[in-house]
């Protein structure tokens, strides 16, 4: 019954019992996308959980988000139990065994996996925008202040290195606003706010190095199986912005960095979308534009994307046209709205003659579903009511004690357990200053020592010394002759300090040895 070429799903119904069909899921165009739907309690989870195993022991890399810690027990083997026994039978799968997957736990808060890391640069400006809601103005100012970052070759790695930039840019407000544009100080103080918010999110943590790389979550196991990496999402569903803006990122790195493959035998990885319908709501035109370009491009690199969501109409139609394979759990119609939902659903499946779609969708029971996948060419298989097969790996989560056992196996430990702190724009514009401030000391001694020589000339020549009060200071109208010099040199020492700045940023910007390029979502492409 199993083939190799391809994940085997379950067993689709016909009306007599007769005849019934093994449902195949075809690597070869696995990496087409795909989507699971259906409403709380139907069976979404088996299903992400069942194509996990499946993709996995094909030797396919998956990178999943464990939104309600139910994924975990992919680690662990299945427990024999009555209700999976009897699916078994009732398929035909007659070779069912338990089985655990080499699983690799992460998280961005560092408390159930190793720590997930991205720098404030390979964020980028659109992604970091949609993460801190800003308004058109306010990404406008983040926009110039990331070129600004780029053009004079500083890093922003960390939350800090942002805030030390964006002070910077309101002192240097006048000069900016020629080059890139009006830079509104209102707009720094809102963004500095947006990020006091995100760090009490957790956002300190996420923001730093080691970043996450790419290779690490493509991992394969001795015995060829994919490693499962598994994003702890259950607190980071707090922050709902945080979640989805991470994923986006995390889906525009594998854009940017990985190369052009064409058609392949199986992905190079997977990468499910859990929740999907957060990466869209409230989100602006421009990026739902970018995440269906990435969609219907990052195929070409060898990787499958899988939203999961409750219904289709999460989805924008756009992005919902470049989802292939198709797994439908039931949904309930109890208003005008969910019943519009359905008639959605229904009509997005190739229909069978055998049964209405629409009907079906709202009569299934647990662990049934609609499914559809794409056949020889591309062409999406006639809609199946299925029977969905039982995993193999543990139903439900595991304990805290099993899940640090796994940490502590892990391939990439070593890699992510300590925060490294380099130099990058904080530190850099911290030692500027302090070069300037030590310049500034330095003329005021030099300007010191010239009135002194100066006045010990004037009294060999008989000029008149400055009149003196009876305490001895000089004269109101001494003191406003010094501060009127005093202000003529301060303008000339608030030019060292620009020139002190500018000289350290040049300096490194030659060192990386070539401008920063930004990928389609902003992000930092890689290889400086």
């Amino acid at each position: 019954m199993l083939k190799d070429d391809a994940i085997y799903l379950g067993t689709s119904r016909k009306n007599d019992d007769t005849n019934n069909k093994a449902e195949y899921l075809n690597l070869k165009l696995a990496n087409r996308h795909g989507l699971i739907t259906g409403a709380t309690g139907t069976g979404k989870t088996v299903s992400l959980q069942i194509l996990t195993e499946g993709f996995s022991n094909a030797g396919v890399p998956v990178f999943c988000a464990d939104v309600k810690g139910d994924l975990s027990g992919l680690a662990a083997k299945g427990e024999a139990k009555d209700f999976l026994a009897k699916r078994a039978e009732t398929i035909g799968l007659e070779d069912y065994q338990f089985q655990e997957f080499p699983v690799i736990f992460w998280d961005l808060f560092g408390k159930q996996g190793h720590q997930v890391r991205a720098t404030i640069s390979e964020m980028g400006p659109l992604l970091l925008a949609r993460l801190l809601d800003l308004n058109e103005t306010q990404e406008g100012v983040l926009n110039v202040a990331f070129k600004l970052a780029d053009d004079e070759g500083m890093l922003l790695l960390d939350l800090k290195d942002l805030r030390a930039l964006l002070i910077s840019m309101g002192e240097r407000s006048k000069e900016l606003t020629s080059t890139y544009g009006y830079v509104s100080k209102p707009s720094i103080g809102a963004i500095q706010r947006q990020l006091l918010v995100l760090e009490q999110q957790g956002g300190e943590g996420f923001f730093a190095e080691p970043a996450l790389k790419i290779m690490d979550i493509m991992r394969t196991t001795r015995d060829g199986r994919g490693a499962i990496s598994i994003l702890a999402a259950d607190k980071l569903m707090q922050s709902p912005r945080l979640y989805a803006t991470f994923l986006l990122w995390l889906l525009s790195e594998l854009f940017e960095e990985l190369p052009e493959v064409g058609d392949m035998d199986r992905p190079k990885l997977v990468f499910f979308f859990d929740e999907a319908h957060l990466l869209f709501d409230e989100a602006p035109k421009v990026l739902v534009e970018k995440v269906e370009q990435v969609v219907k491009l990052i195929r070409s690199k060898g990787v499958g994307v899988y939203f999961v969501t409750q219904n289709p109409v999460d989805i924008p139609d756009s992005v919902l046209s470049q989802l292939g394979n198709r797994i439908q759990h039931a949904l309930r119609a109890f208003t005008p709205k969910e019943q519009k939902a359905v008639r959605v659903a229904a009509d997005t499946f190739r229909p069978n003659p055998e049964f209405s779609a629409k009907e079906v969708i709202m009569e299934m029971g647990v662990g049934e579903a609609l499914v559809s996948t794409l056949m020889k060419k591309g062409v999406p298989s006639i809609v199946q009511r299925t029977l969905i097969r039982p995993p193999a790996s543990r139903l439900g989560p595991l304990t805290k004690k099993e899940r640090q056992a796994v940490i502590d196996m892990s391939p990439v430990g070593e890699l992510y357990n300590e925060t490294i702190d380099r130099e990058s724009a904080y530190e850099l514009l911290k030692k500027a200053a302090a070069e300037a401030a030590k310049r500034e000391e330095e003329q005021r001694d030099r300007e010191d020592e010239e009135r002194e020589t100066k006045g010990r000339a004037r009294t060999r020549s008989g000029f008149q010394l400055p009149d003196f009060d009876r305490d001895d200071r000089p004269s109101k109208r001494s003191r406003s002759k010094s501060k009127t010099r005093h202000k003529r040199g301060s303008r000339g020492r608030q030019s060292v300090t620009e020139a002190a700045v500018k000289s350290l940023t040049r300096s490194l910007a030659s060192g990386l040895g070539r401008a920063l390029v930004r990928g389609i979502l902003g992000s930092l492409k890689k290889g400086f």
